[in-house]
């Protein structure tokens, strides 16, 4: 295992790390993303929101053997090397900056998780990130899909399935075999779910956040409801089910959470079901986790915060609506521009200048 901080300078790291860290290095986001690695979760989720370009960040660069960290911390493995990259304000392995900032944003309690960064304690941090997630997708409704179903009364609808019929309905009684498509909330999704929250109530620290907030109480039992074909013993079914990317033009939201169930589900920590060459781990964008934290106390100081990628909160530099621009902040007389890199040489560069 390999430690070192965000925005780390140029780090010198041992022969054997080369040929895996090799992998990743040097290489945009978006690509490692794109490229199947569906163990690798990155925050923010969708990359097009924050207007820094996270997308098109390295991890890490690697020329020769020194290893150079930008604003990406967190822990990340392929085959059998592994980095942690904690934020540049950690002391003794005790990352409590990082850790105070993701409680903040993501609303949780991390009372129970330590404050360093490896592998263990990521998972840990998945099981406190499930209830965000949950929440966030139920809010958009719970998931249905078509599902045929057969049926045999009489009350027809569909199509008459005729050998059913006959091995079922003769002598004929009234009843009809029949087969119809229609909505289902008892699903592969649903179920998957179900499971996770199952886990989750077994787990030694992490059972207690499904009842932190009625919101999450209602939604596990939303789920319970949903999910009455439920078998405990069919969690590797369902989770072959949920192997295909999932992608859903309304229920969008459930995407990231169906990441996190598959993770929770088949690791039970992420240094475990490794494939050869293939990414796994937790990061965050210290840029935008740092632009977050700040929106949790401004937004009650007046300030709006811009959603780019929504075209929200936009201000115009010239009449008209002419000159649209998004700051990190604004309310009247004011403008404010986060940034989390180090300051170099104790001077603002001219880009960040300007852009104020």
């Amino acid at each position: 295992m390999l430690r070192t901080t965000d925005n780390n300078g140029g780090k010198e790291i041992e022969a054997h790390f080369l040929p895996d860290f090799g992998i990743i290095a040097n290489k945009r986001i978006c690509n490692l993303i794109s490229d199947d690695n569906s163990n690798l979760l990155i925050f923010p989720n969708d990359l097009s929101q924050n207007s820094d370009k996270i997308s098109e960040e390295h991890i890490f660069s690697l020329q020769d053997s020194t290893l150079t960290t930008g604003n990406i911390m967190g822990f990340i493995g392929v085959n059998n090397s592994e980095i942690t990259i904690q934020s540049r304000f950690a002391k003794n392995n005790q990352d409590y900056f990082l850790h105070y900032m993701l409680q903040k944003v993501f609303s949780i309690n991390l009372f129970d998780l330590k404050h360093g960064i490896n592998n263990e304690s990521i998972f840990d941090f998945l099981l406190y990130l499930f209830p965000f997630y949950l929440k966030k997708a139920l809010r958009q409704g719970l998931y249905k899909e078509y599902h045929r179903q057969e049926y045999n009364d009489s009350n027809v609808k569909g199509t008459i399935d005729f050998s059913m019929h006959i091995r079922k309905n003769v002598p004929f009684v009234g009843n009809v075999a029949y087969k119809v498509r229609e909505h289902s909330f008892d699903n592969k999704i649903t179920q998957l779910i179900r499971h996770t929250i199952e886990f989750v109530k077994q787990h030694k620290f992490a059972h207690g956040i499904l009842d932190l907030d009625s919101e999450t109480q209602n939604c596990v039992n939303e789920i319970l409801l949903a999910t009455p074909s439920y078998n405990n013993r069919d969690r590797t079914i369902i989770l072959n089910k949920n192997l295909k990317p999932f992608s859903h033009p309304y229920f969008f939201e459930y995407r990231e959470l169906k990441k996190i169930c598959m993770q929770i589900l088949t690791f039970e920590g992420l240094k475990y079901g490794k494939e050869k060459d293939k990414v796994y781990g937790l990061l965050f964008d210290g840029a935008w986790l740092w632009e977050e934290y700040l929106n949790t106390f401004l937004i009650n100081s007046g300030f709006n915060h811009p959603k780019n990628k929504n075209s929200e909160g936009a201000i115009y530099l010239f009449n008209n609506s002419k000159g649209k621009r998004f700051p990190d902040f604004w309310k009247k007389n004011f403008i404010l521009d986060a940034k989390y890199k180090r300051l170099a040489d104790k001077k603002v560069e001219r880009n960040d200048m300007n852009q104020i």
